[in-house]
């Protein structure tokens, strides 16, 4: 049997939610039978049932104290069930507010009055390896509390959302220099807005077509773009998903105008819930400078479609870990993140992480 791979959640939302129940969903799933948006089903030694929760962390009265497997159904949470998950017998841990709820998920976020917890020594008391970060777009100071808390006890740290920690020199020498791995930045789903738009990049491009004007817009109804109202939020989560598709664009030596590119969240609309809506146009031309266009309408449930990835996010850090590795992780990165510490082509960044499975494996 494997060793159960410990981790410890930031943010129980929707993501979390996804994430521990697509766990429970597959916990028998065979070797060698497929699953949908993970690369294996036994990833370097580990099994996607070897995940297991033994902290997390939550601002929201409705979630903090109660158990992980109840939280995660609380309201604002809205994504699809497709799973019941039994009580794990591990308490959502009240964590500290900073900046990880702003003035427009306040209303939907009660604050606990239970006092704040010690991360660090519940990080240490419940043995946790990993901690992943789902904290709303835009918390650069929770994130960096978490991040240190993570080195501060000893783990890994996955970095699911638009705050630079992994692609961040700085940080990324902080993990290095503690000889602790880190992954990230801001997860690129399993087939989302993202991908999606780097794929279509990738096909003008190898088709000779030269992206004159693209745009990707975005509208849900959960937490996360109710957070996002709040533009103020949003410099980073513009960063990460514009530099995901423009890299493949300069990669090619292709000159990228910034007023000729536009990617980013658009707008709230409560009745999706935790539907995502994309609308992706490509502006190119044709042989003899015939003008042509691309316009895709993408509509995906958010959370389970990060889920699988997530886990093989997880997996990847626990290989690191077991092997000493330190410091930002570029492979697994570069096809799990929208904003890695470098940024590679797909095909070739799975083909990394296939080679880092190999070399890394349990043996």
């Amino acid at each position: 049997m494997s060793k159960k791979i410990k981790i410890a959640i930031v943010g129980v939302g929707n993501c979390a939610s996804s994430l521990i129940q697509g766990i429970h969903y597959y916990k028998d799933a065979k070797d060698d039978e497929f699953v949908p948006g993970v690369m294996h089903v036994n990833f370097g030694g580990y099994h996607l049932r070897d995940v297991e929760v033994v902290a997390a962390f939550d601002v929201n009265a409705d979630k903090v104290g109660k158990d992980v497997a109840e939280a995660i159904y609380a309201a604002p949470n809205n994504t699809v069930v497709f799973a019941q998950v039994p009580n794990i017998g591990v308490k959502v841990s009240r964590g500290p507010r900073l900046d990880g709820v702003n003035k427009y998920t306040e209303p939907v976020v009660p604050i606990s009055d239970a006092p704040e917890v010690d991360v660090v020594q519940v990080l240490k008391d419940t043995g946790a390896e990993i901690v992943i970060n789902y904290l709303p777009v835009g918390s650069q100071e929770a994130t960096e509390f978490y991040a240190q808390s993570a080195i501060d006890a000893r783990c890994g740290f996955v970095n699911c959302i638009p705050v630079f920690i992994a692609s961040d020199p700085v940080w990324a020498k902080k993990f290095e220099d503690a000889g602790l791995p880190v992954i990230g930045d801001d997860i690129k789903a399993q087939v989302g807005a993202t991908i999606v738009h780097r794929a279509l990049t990738n096909l003008f491009l190898d088709r000779g077509m030269k992206i004159e004007h693209t745009y990707q817009l975005n509208v849900g109804g959960n937490t996360d773009f109710l957070n996002m109202l709040e533009r103020e939020r949003l410099v980073s989560k513009k960063i990460s998903k514009t530099e995901a598709v423009t890299s493949m664009m300069t990669a090619r030596g292709h000159e990228v105008i910034d007023e000729n590119v536009h990617v980013g969240p658009s707008d709230f609309v409560p009745w999706l819930k935790d539907n995502k809506v994309c609308y992706i146009r490509i502006q190119s031309k044709h042989f003899g400078d015939v003008p042509m266009n691309l316009e895709l309408r993408l509509s995906v449930e958010d959370s389970p479609n990060s889920a699988g990835v997530a886990i093989d996010s997880i997996r990847c850090m626990q290989l690191a870990l077991d092997n000493g590795l330190k410091g930002a992780i570029v492979e697994p990165a570069a096809f799990f993140k929208k904003h890695p510490p470098k940024q590679i082509e797909d095909r070739r960044a799975r083909e990394l992480v296939e080679e880092y499975i190999t070399k890394y494996a349990q043996k």
